[in-house]
């Protein structure tokens, strides 16, 4: 049929002309793959054709059978004709897709370090152009929504989804979740993104996913609504609940978190669609309904526009709802004119269809891999370099390199990625060194064990102690979750778990036993997770911290190790020393110790503080000063201080500013970051860096989840220096 060319005409005028059943499977999806109930690629279609549902997801998750490029664009143009040329009103279908860290779930596309590498880089440009490029090739194979960015902030690291995240920081998240969206929003080609798990996630009790979070109003005001306030200002469209319980109330059927706080408070108008089966699991999970009719019931009157998995049954029950007068039809309206509003601002209503020659030269360009591999480098994060053990010399007569990362490129990827090593291009750390060392120089490959199991240790050790360097590559495997869908050989080998955050027996006797030879050695973390590593921390000479550095990371991790990259990245999640140590993060609450303690002894006793990084170059800060003795609400005022490069190499370091309050009306962190600058400097170069600070980024969060503005001392650190400014009531 003809429609206006103005969207907001053809979007009332359709809605004009829906039957009730059309505008509920608008609201409904479906997927591809193998879950519960295994769905074909005919099922889905036969939905879109039969029934009219307004979303499939058929390739770009865990369970889809559908990876190689050729396949997943036929599908999506398949799909697409379908619902145009097949369908009465012929209303293009939504793709939605998993895009976590790059389009990594379809075959050769640029795969990123995940979210908390990223975080280390600490560059908001650097994360506007990971979302575009992004944005860029989620297009290029038809899919028209992205499941991210990811604003959840990280509070025990016990959680699964850690690597998720951009850190323990509510700045930090905000401020790259919106570079992320902002750069999604930047990119030539139009790709609505989802920001998710609103309104809290990342405190799951015992670090289980999912799990409730039993937190106050003023600590999920202050420590995880930040990041969602700054991507809806940021523009992005689409926001996705969390699984679990807030106090008591599941996320998906929460008028007060979805209505009252997300459009009323914080002013969101794009739609809100549930997190898989998040509608289901308000009866089989928390059961605070008793049938799928009641819970598509509360979903939607909570403020849930689109049941991701809802299928026809979905249909079937809005009707049914609206019939009964149990859902105004008014309001189902507006849910509907939501989703059309973003198909029509996504140009599906144009031309849905994308051409295989294009999405061929558009995934996977050398450009856009080398943005990835800058990522990388970016996030080295340098723990420890004891005696200057680091950068190795490459052309020494043999170097080690052991551990089961060394030579994995699926554990390297991490998950939300293809499963398998011969579905991934790239370059594994292994692979790395042998690229940048010197014509003379053996490089010897002994796996040493596995992520949980043992191997040839014996081969490792003797290969030790006939090298000049030892790099011990460790760490943890792919999983999503709650560490599920592990690509292991066994049982025997699953090692992420929630129970311990040290190393497995096999790759702790492996590390051991190589430092135990002399050897020169590096340890490489390759984890989702802060690991706790006190062993390490006093034993071995240098740890290099590299996250999941993506489908390139081996050769960021190389050019460390030799020096070719000078190490900038900054830890965005505290260390642990332990399990038992938890929760250790940064911006902790005060409180009195009533029998007395220790004053050597901190609440905040992190193995490495959040912050903390190393490089080969050493560097100075000057003269913190800010700009008035005294400010106003409403005010901003400026902080300035000198960093110097004191040391014999060019380098890069991020300027962290933390502030808090000297006293307040309620408690408040000790600190917090308040902002933070990447800058780059040449030995015996200095730099004034400066910033501007709202006087609101002091406001104080009461008990209600109110801020307001108190007067009082500010305190700010940055490094060692400290200042203060005094805020007056105007």
């Amino acid at each position: 049929m003809a429609h206006p060319d103005e969207p907001d005409d053809r979007v009332e005028t359709l809605l004009d002309e829906m039957t009730l059943r059309e505008k509920a499977a608008q609201l409904a999806g479906t997927y591809v793959g193998t879950m519960e109930e295994t769905q074909t690629i005919a099922d889905a279609t036969e939905m879109v054709r039969e029934h009219g549902l307004g979303f499939v997801t058929p390739f770009g998750y865990g369970g889809s059978p559908h990876r190689d490029l050729s396949t997943v664009v036929e599908i999506a143009n398949e799909l697409q004709r379908v619902a145009r040329e097949e369908t009465r009103l012929g209303i293009p279908i939504l793709i939605p897709i998993d895009a976590i860290h790059g389009n990594a779930y379809v075959e050769e596309t640029t795969v990123f370090p995940h979210n908390l590498g990223v975080a280390a880089a600490r560059d908001r440009d650097l994360v506007e152009q990971i979302g575009e490029i992004t944005a860029t090739e989620v297009a290029a194979t038809g899919a028209s929504l992205t499941y991210g960015p990811t604003c959840d902030v990280a509070r025990d690291p016990r959680w699964g989804r850690t690597f998720e995240t951009f850190g323990e920081s509510p700045v930090l998240c905000g401020e790259l979740a919106a570079a992320k969206a902002r750069g999604m929003r930047g990119a030539p080609v139009d790709v609505a993104a989802m920001a998710k798990h609103f309104p809290a996630y990342g405190e799951p009790e015992r670090g289980e996913d999912g799990a409730p979070v039993d937190r106050s109003l003023s600590s999920l005001y202050r420590d995880f609504l930040p990041p969602f306030e700054q991507v809806i200002e940021a523009g992005v469209e689409g926001i996705m609940p969390s699984y679990n319980s807030i106090n008591g109330e599941p996320s998906h059927g929460s008028h007060y978190w979805l209505s009252e706080v997300l459009r009323d408070q914080l002013g969101f108008d794009g739609y809100v669609a549930s997190d898989w089966n998040g509608v289901d699991m308000l009866h089989r999970d928390h059961r605070v309904t008793e049938s799928q009719r009641e819970s598509i019931r509360r979903s939607f009157t909570a403020g849930v526009d689109v049941h991701s998995l809802g299928e026809v049954d979905h249909v079937d029950h809005v009707v049914s709802l609206v019939e009964a007068g149990d859902i105004n039809e008014s309001e189902l309206d507006t849910s509907v004119r939501r989703v059309l509003e973003r198909k029509a601002e996504l140009g599906l209503f144009d031309d849905p269809f994308v051409d295989f020659d294009e999405a061929a030269e558009t995934v996977g360009r050398d450009d856009h891999r080398e943005v990835a591999l800058e990522a990388a480098r970016k996030s080295m994060t340098l723990l420890r370099n004891d005696g200057g053990c680091l950068p190795f010399d490459p052309d020494g007569d043999e170097i080690l390199v052991t551990g089961p990362n060394a030579d994995e490129l699926t554990h390297q990827v991490g998950g939300w990625s293809l499963t398998e090593s011969d579905e991934l291009d790239g370059t594994t750390v292994r692979e790395g060194i042998e690229t940048l060392v010197g014509s003379e120089t053996t490089v010897t490959y002994e796996r040493g064990a596995g992520v949980a199991d043992s191997d040839d240790l014996d081969s490792a050790v003797a290969a030790a102690e006939d090298a000049d360097a030892a790099v011990v590559v460790l760490g943890e495997n792919w999983y999503i979750h709650e560490f599920g869908l592990q690509n292991v050989d066994g049982p025997a080998d699953r090692f992420p778990n929630r129970a311990e955050l040290t190393l497995p027996d096999a790759q702790r006797e492996l590390l051991e036993a190589v430092v135990e030879t002399g050897t020169p050695t590096a340890l490489v973390v390759v984890a989702g997770r802060p690991l706790a590593l006190p062993w390490a921390a006093e034993n071995v000479d240098a740890i290099l911290q590299a996250y999941y550095p993506g489908a390139d990371g081996g050769l960021a991790v190389a050019e460390t190790l030799f020096g070719h990259h000078n190490p900038s990245g900054t830890l965005p999640i505290s260390v642990p020393r332990s399990a038992g140590h938890l929760p250790v993060r940064h911006n902790y609450l005060p409180h009195p110790h009533p029998i007395g303690a220790d004053e050597h002894i901190s609440s905040y006793d992190p193995l490495w503080a959040f912050g903390h990084g190393l490089s080969y170059t050493t560097f100075e800060y000057h003269d913190l000063s800010v700009s008035s003795e005294s400010v106003s609400n409403g005010d901003s005022f400026e902080v300035s201080v000198r960093l110097e490069n004191t040391g014999d190499r060019a380098g890069d370091e991020v300027v962290q500013l933390f502030g808090g309050r000297e006293h307040a009306s309620v408690v408040t962190p000790v600190e917090e970051l308040v902002d933070f600058q990447r800058v780059s400097l040449s030995p015996g170069e200095s730099v004034t860096v400066s910033f501007d600070v709202p006087v609101d980024a002091f406001d104080v969060v009461h008990p209600d989840g109110v801020s307001r503005f108190e007067p009082g001392t500010l305190t700010l650190r940055c490094e060692s220096r400290t200042a203060s400014v005094e805020a007056i009531h105007g």
